[in-house]
């Protein structure tokens, strides 16, 4: 094992163990909190499940997303963490989805959350104890839970501890009190149990139209914590919904609702983020309650918080990238420059490379900004070492070289991978007429300057030595054309390659067998590194649009010439344009024959906060 290898998993070791979440698991595993639990095959209450066989998975986490969007990098880190947790230690993790809000879902959304766990390397279905495959495949959806939920509902309402109240939208707004004084009672507060289950059920049957009344928890309108203070748990929607269709009028809120999903699935750690912790007092209230009349098993789901994403150069609020598609600041939901994963699985950004950010910057209880060059880093590393080397010249100078024979080929051998000669060698053809980078050449060249220039010598990369003995101007004054002469026994691997001493390595390309091809450099889509945040010099009070943070830069469009193996190059196919970084051919517009290439990250970071592009 290398010195780097040995180094990489040290530190993976390191960030595993100072996991606080995984301390946790640790601890109840060792204590056998969950040994007892029971699992009949199947979500859902009853005396199958809890008197049913033990549960063979050690843990179950979930990933809960509600189908209204497309998943951004956030969702990456989740994805990675509760799919990574349930493999380490024996468990399950169920790919949930929180449809609730008919208003919202689509199935669209469905797909492409599926299709992105999918991506990222991830499955919901797991082993027995015995190793093979089992029937319980762990995709699940919240609307096939409302049975169950009404029924809880009515539970509740009989037990005491909820009541229909029909107050309006505004008058329970202005009752519920705030952070420094209690609400007050809904004059619904003691309607009798009969009379709140006579009107659930006929909110049930669309008697009433939405808004008429909702269904409330009682608990509480003095509690410190605002979200004890009675908060709803139904309301009537008429509406359709994508998995249901129109059989439902009333829809659970998402807070009841979500506690209720995790303890049917046998959830042992429900993992989300901080924003959810004032929360979790309803969550414990609720399990609590069900499992008091004997509807849920103990030990019941319990709520762990971590800090969420935040990334410097991106926004990731569903609001503002739904203002950045529907105003057409990008191309759509899956723009290479939008922190979508469609999107960068279209910019080329590697699944295994979101495997590795999200080990790198592990979980922790405080919100903290990560550098994006973090980001760009896991997947500089995993391309490295996945991506095969080709040559694509984006800035084409023409080189001639006078004394090679006109008309006459040849190929030179080229590595696809200069650190895994496994990977084989390709062959490049070589002719009288090159294209190299408009940057190799300088007519005046500056200090320390080591390609080509009138009298000086570079080599060819894996061809020849050239001497530089002339050029081409066009009617601009601008260089046209670069001449040459190449010295014959100097072929790259040949026995005279050594006798020639030179500082200048070329790319280049035959022009005659070079094929052209569709270049987007895409970049960073803001340039500041914290996205519509007050400067210094603004007014106080005056809020920034994000929108003015806009990198104009982000996208430039070329026309490159590439190796003549790339133009069958499949789409997703991940290659390193030598010296100019990683490219992925384009998943949406690349066709048989004519791919289009997508910069995915340069070679190194040369972002430049000051001027808010490349250096």
């Amino acid at each position: 094992m290398s010195q780097e290898t040995t180094s990489k998993a040290a530190y993976t070791a390191a960030v595993a163990s100072t996991n606080f979440i995984r301390n946790i698991i640790e601890a109840d595993l060792a204590a056998g909190k969950h040994a007892s639990r029971k699992w009949s095959g199947h979500p859902g209450p009853g005396p199958q499940q809890l008197a049913g066989p033990l549960d063979p998975a050690k843990i179950r986490t979930r990933f809960p997303p509600e189908p209204n969007g497309y998943l951004h990098f956030g969702h990456a880190k989740s994805i990675c963490l509760n799919f990574g947790l349930a493999q380490d230690y024996g468990g399950r993790c169920h790919l949930r989805f929180d449809d609730t809000n008919p208003e919202k879902e689509e199935q669209e959304y469905v797909d492409s959350i599926i299709d992105a766990v999918q991506w990222l390397g991830f499955s919901w279905a797991g082993p027995t104890s015995g190793g093979q495959a089992e029937s319980e495949s762990n995709l699940y959806f919240a609307s096939n839970y409302f049975d169950w939920m009404v029924e809880f509902a009515e539970y509740l309402i009989r037990s005491g501890h909820a009541y229909v109240d029909s107050q309006s939208a505004d008058e329970m707004r202005a009752s519920r009190g705030t952070l420094t004084e209690a609400g007050a009672d809904s004059p619904f507060r003691e309607r009798r149990a009969e009379e709140s289950m006579d009107l659930f059920k006929r909110m049930q049957q669309g008697e009433f139209p939405d808004g008429a009344h909702i269904l409330r928890a009682r608990i509480d309108m003095a509690a410190a914590n605002i979200n004890l203070r009675d908060p709803a748990i139904y309301r009537i929607r008429h509406a359709s919904h994508h998995n249901t269709g129109d059989r439902w009028c009333v829809y659970p809120m998402y807070t009841y609702a979500h506690p209720i999903e995790d303890a049917l699935e046998n959830i042992t750690h429900s993992i989300c983020t901080l924003e959810f912790a004032d929360q979790r007092p309803f969550y414990d209230w609720l399990l609590e309650r069900l499992a008091e009349g004997g509807l849920l098993q103990r030990p019941l789901p319990q709520q762990i918080e971590f800090s969420r994403l935040n990334l410097t150069y991106i926004v990731l609020s569903k609001r503002k990238l739904i203002q950045l598609v529907e105003e057409k600041h990008v191309a759509g939901w899956d723009d290479p420059r939008l922190p979508t994963l469609v999107g960068a699985r279209r910019r080329g950004y590697p699944a295994a490379g979101f495997r590795l950010f999200a080990e790198r910057v592990g979980v922790s209880r405080s919100d903290s900004l990560i550098e994006y060059s973090l980001l760009e880093d896991s997947m500089r590393e995993v391309l490295n070492e996945s991506a095969e080397r080709r040559v694509a010249v984006l800035d084409p100078l023409k080189l001639i070289i006078d004394n090679y024979p006109a008309g006459d080929r040849e190929e030179c051998l080229a590595p696809n991978h200069p650190l895994k000669p496994e990977m084989g060698t390709r062959a490049v053809p070589f002719g009288r007429e090159l294209w190299i980078e408009r940057e190799d050449f300088m007519a005046q060249p500056s200090k320390g300057y080591h390609r080509l220039y009138p009298g000086n010598m570079a080599r060819l990369r894996h061809g020849y030595v050239v001497r530089c003995t002339s050029f081409d101007c066009d009617e601009h004054g601008l260089v046209s054309a670069v001449h040459c002469e190449y010295l014959a026994d100097s072929k790259s691997g040949s026995a005279g390659a050594d006798n020639y001493k030179v500082k200048g390595n070329l790319h280049w390309l035959s022009v005659a067998d070079a094929c052209p091809a569709e270049v987007r450099l895409y970049d960073r889509l803001f340039a500041v590194p914290s996205p519509g945040a007050r400067r210094e010099g603004d007014p106080e009070g005056v809020e920034r649009d994000f929108r003015d943070d806009l990198n104009p830069d982000s996208m430039r469009v070329i026309k490159a010439w590439l190796e003549p193996s790339l133009k069958n190059a499949q789409p997703e196919e991940c290659f390193q344009f030598e010296r100019h970084g990683y490219f992925v051919a384009d998943r949406v517009d690349s066709q048989a024959g004519a791919p289009v290439f997508n910069r995915t990250v340069t070679l190194r970071d040369s972002w430049s906060a000051r001027t808010g592009s490349r250096k």
